[in-house]
């Protein structure tokens, strides 16, 4: 099982770490556009190798793709990232370029890998890829909700003051600040209902909170997170690798679910060996398909800007 993770910044360090801890993985390769930097990323990751307990290797590269060749996943992180007021849309005209030019260089030496998007704006990337690779729908896939519903389920255990293994939620549509659905309503704690223990003023604070979930972050820290996006893509990449038959919500191509088309958009979706395996069509209340509605729409408009 080989992975590739093009973008070697926080975010795809913290995912090649992940992945190679848990030891699932033969070779993660990371690449990079400046000079020596994936190399002294990959190196400095190996020698945690004896201290960590795992024996995948890690190798990095400056912008040679010949050493991402055979790869079963790739994973994109490259371009630029949030600063402090961004919008995710704001990143399209610079990032779609560099995720054209990337997907392109990644098939010309895998042509059977499973693409993972994880660059802003996640939805409209993914989309990118699609209309530019001629991949199959199943083997492209946007990160994004995986990463909103483990917030979500942040904000859930914060509010219950419970442990979050206790907890279980699923965040749907866009990955923007307004176009996240956190589905409150089938969130659970234990099996029972959150609105068991929550009352609707909190459960909507514990939405609302979700929703600006990164940029609250990126206000903190100057820049986009990078551990939970790690962590969110690793566990993608796992349960494709080990054909886990997992259900997460991931940006996938609609074609007339949820009546929706034309477009990537956070759905739930089974993944396993062949990148999604199905994509779940779960049933929602009037406010939930209205709110997924918008947030589609929102996309669409962001699609518009695209230069195929």
């Amino acid at each position: 099982m080989k992975v590739t993770v093009v973008g070697a910044g926080a975010v795809g360090a913290s995912c090649a770490e992940y992945i190679a801890i848990k030891n699932f993985a033969s070779e993660v390769v990371l690449v990079d556009i400046k000079e020596g930097f994936a190399e002294g990323k990959a190196m400095d990751l190996m020698q945690t190798a004896s201290l960590n307990g795992f024996d995948t290797k890690i190798v990095g590269t400056t912008g040679d793709y010949s050493k991402t060749a055979g790869s079963d996943i790739c994973v994109i992180t490259s371009g630029i990232a949030r600063k402090p007021g961004m919008s995710r849309d704001e990143l399209l005209g610079i990032n779609a370029g560099i995720v054209k030019a990337v997907s392109s260089s990644l098939i010309e030496h895998s042509p059977n890998t499973i693409i993972i998007v994880v660059s802003n704006p996640m939805d409209t990337m993914t989309y990118l890829v699609h209309k530019t690779t001629g991949l199959p729908k199943n083997r492209i896939i946007g990160m994004g909700g995986a990463l909103d519903s483990a917030r979500f389920k942040y904000r859930l255990a914060e509010a219950l003051e419970a442990p979050i293994s206790d907890v279980d939620g699923m965040v749907i549509g866009g990955h923007s600040d307004k176009g996240m659905v956190p589905l409150t309503r089938l969130a659970t704690r234990n099996s029972v209902p959150v609105s068991e223990f929550l009352s609707e003023d909190r459960l909507e604070q514990v939405k609302e909170d979700t929703k600006v979930g990164g940029a609250t972050l990126t206000g903190l820290l100057g820049t986009s997170a990078w551990y939970a996006p790690g962590a969110a893509v690793s566990g993608l990449v796992q349960a494709i690798a080990c054909d886990q038959k997992k259900i997460y919500p991931c940006s996938a191509l609609v074609e007339g679910e949820y009546g929706l088309s034309d477009l990537c958009i956070g759905v739930p979706v089974v993944l396993g060996r062949n990148g999604i395996e199905k994509i779940v069509e779960i049933n929602l209340s009037e406010a939930e398909k209205a709110a997924l509605v918008s947030s589609a729409e929102a996309v669409k408009n962001n699609n518009t800007s695209l230069e195929f």
